[in-house]
């Protein structure tokens, strides 16, 4: 039987790499592993007649390990493709080019489902630090990322509606 000396040093080493742990995940959300993404279908209405304007196929990242990784992982989206950032509420956000591939058009969502801001958001230079990245804001419930110039070639714009398929949308009681 090992002795108290013992026992209590790998208790102690096992606190402080606990201890390191929490703090690099509190520092690096995207530390974490993020798990499957959910799918869904995200529609774009005109909201003057009515018309269908877009459907996106998006994955859904609606836990903070995968709102920080984003698409940051993804090499390429295809032409009716994107992510679909899920937060708790209706708030201001800023979203970031960290290590993309890949220009995206940002749209921001109100909890109504009503779009309130659209970016389109170059890729950072090589090597930017993420202090210096690009901050795009906007006020929203919801974050549709889709290919650069998708909104432009679509003839979305802030005051059009979005309709989430699924769980998610103005229609959750939100």
């Amino acid at each position: 039987m090992p002795d108290r000396r013992t026992v209590y040093a790998v208790v102690v080493a096992l606190a402080v790499l606990l201890a390191l742990a929490l703090v690099a995940v509190a520092t690096d959300p995207g530390l974490l592993p993020t798990g499957p993404y959910e799918r869904t279908t995200v529609t774009v209405v005109d909201d003057a007649t009515g018309e269908s304007l877009a459907t996106v196929d998006v994955r859904v990242a609606d836990s903070l390990p995968k709102r920080y990784t984003g698409l940051s992982d993804t090499d390429s989206l295809g032409p009716n493709e994107g992510m679909l950032f899920v937060h708790d509420g209706e708030a201001r956000h800023a979203y970031v080019m960290r290590e993309m591939a890949f220009p995206l058009d940002i749209v921001f969502v109100g909890a109504d489902g009503t779009i309130t801001r659209i970016h389109h958001a170059e890729l950072s230079p090589e090597g930017t630090a993420d202090s210096d990245l690009t901050r795009y804001a906007g006020r929203g419930r919801y974050v549709l990322e889709v290919p650069y110039n998708y909104t432009v070639e679509r003839g979305i714009e802030p005051g059009d509606r979005v309709a989430i398929a699924g769980r998610w949308g103005p229609d959750d009681g939100a």
